[in-house]
């Protein structure tokens, strides 16, 4: 699926489901939270904090995508076209990063 159906599937979702998309503010809330889960799990199994009993760390995936969920709705809301955006980012990035990490000692 590339971006532009994705923002539609969530618009669309939205739509059905969610009667309208939760203000900017409270879904910038929303994503930070989302960004959180996905970073305890991230510690406690691939970092050096210990789970606990009621620590579900097999949701990495289900996480990641609530993240890119709110994160689509913040585009939708705000007009923003991700498809054209991500490849203007890609594009920046490959021209300031061309030999940049290619270069970088600490990486080799």
């Amino acid at each position: 699926m590339d971006l532009k159906k994705a923002q539609k599937k969530v618009d669309d979702w939205i739509s059905l489901h969610g009667v309208r998309y939760f203000n900017e503010l409270t879904n910038m809330a929303i994503l930070s939270e989302e960004v959180g889960e996905v970073a305890k799990i991230i510690a406690r199994k691939y970092g050096e904090q210990s789970s606990k009993k009621d620590d579900n760390t097999e949701n990495l995936a289900d996480e990641l995508s609530d993240v890119l969920f709110v994160l689509i709705c913040l585009a939708n809301q705000t007009g923003i076209d991700l498809e054209r955006s991500f490849q203007l980012n890609l594009d920046k990035k490959t021209k300031r990063d061309a030999n940049r990490h290619k270069s970088n000692t600490k990486l080799q």
